[in-house]
C-alpha cells in the first residue's frame, strides 16, 4: 500500500454542502440516502482483482467473487476481528442463509487501507446523530459480480430483502462493460421508494435496514463479446450491547 493513499470520505467536501449533514438528514427522514462520490484510489480498487469464487451459492451460480472481514468500531477506533463465518438466517436470506459461510478474508493491506478506515469512521460519525455512543459490529464484503455472454450476474440473488442489521453501506468500486445493476429501495411492504444506479466509482447509498428493503437488478455485458463485471464494497453495521 502506498503511504500517500488518500483517506476516503462519505462526505462531499465542498464547504457549502455541510459535509455529512445532508446524508444524516436523508437517512433519518427517509430511511436511506444516496450520494454521488469521487473515484476511489486505484490501489484500493485493485484489491477487487484478487477475489476468489463464492462457493456457497445455492443456485449453483459461478458469477460471484468475494472476500469478507469483520471489525469492532467504537469512538473512531477500528479493530479488525479474528476470522469468523458470515451467517444470515433463512428469514433474511432464503437462498444462501441458514448456514455458516466461511469466506476468504480481505487481504491484510485492504483491512488497514486509509480508504476503508476513512469510510468506516465517516459512517460512525454519521450514525452518531441517531445512535450516539453506539458500539458497532461491522461486516465488510468485497463483491465482484461477473456478467458474460452466456449468463447475467445477480448482485442480489436472494431478491428483495433486508440484511438483518441496523445500517447498510453500498459503494461502487468499478463497472466494466455492464448494463443494469439498478438498485430498488422499498418500504417493508415492497412499495418502491427510489431507484438508483451506481455508475461512477465512489457512488454510494446508505440504508436504515430496519426501515427499508432493497434489491439490485441483474447485470449483463454491454458488449457480449467481452466479459463484464460490477465491483462493490458492502458494509453492514449492527449495534453491539
Amino acid at each position: 500500500m502506498d503511504a500517500t493513499s488518500p483517506v476516503c470520505t462519505l462526505a462531499d467536501e465542498r464547504p457549502e454542502t455541510n459535509g455529512l449533514l445532508p446524508l444524516a438528514r436523508a437517512l433519518a427522514h427517509k430511511g436511506y440516502a444516496i450520494a454521488r462520490g469521487a473515484p476511489l484510489p486505484p490501489d484500493f480498487a485493485d484489491f477487487w482483482n484478487d477475489l476468489p469464487l463464492d462457493t456457497f451459492m445455492a443456485d449453483g451460480g459461478r458469477y460471484r467473487r468475494r472476500r469478507y472481514a469483520t471489525f469492532a468500531l467504537e469512538g473512531g477506533e477500528i479493530a479488525p476481528r479474528p476470522a469468523e463465518p458470515h451467517y444470515q438466517s433463512l428469514s433474511y436470506n432464503p437462498l444462501n442463509g441458514g448456514i455458516a459461510r466461511h469466506f476468504v478474508p480481505f487481504a491484510p493491506e485492504a483491512t488497514t487501507h486509509p480508504c476503508l478506515l476513512g469510510l468506516l469512521r465517516d459512517a460512525e460519525a454519521l450514525f452518531a446523530r441517531s445512535a450516539p455512543g453506539a458500539r458497532w459490529h461491522v461486516e465488510a464484503h468485497q463483491f465482484r459480480i461477473l456478467a458474460g455472454s452466456e449468463n447475467a450476474g445477480l448482485p442480489t440473488p436472494e431478491g428483495l430483502h433486508r440484511d438483518g442489521v441496523d445500517r447498510v453501506l453500498v459503494q461502487l468500486v468499478a463497472r466494466h462493460n455492464v448494463i443494469g445493476g439498478v438498485t430498488r429501495i422499498t418500504d417493508p411492504a415492497g412499495r418502491t421508494l427510489d431507484r438508483t444506479t451506481l455508475t461512477v466509482p465512489g457512488d454510494l447509498y446508505l440504508l436504515d435496514d430496519r426501515r427499508v428493503m432493497h434489491e439490485v437488478s441483474p447485470v449483463r455485458p454491454e458488449d457480449p463479446a467481452r466479459p463484464g463485471w460490477r465491483d462493490v464494497l458492502v458494509v453492514t453495521f449492527r449495534r453491539r450491547d
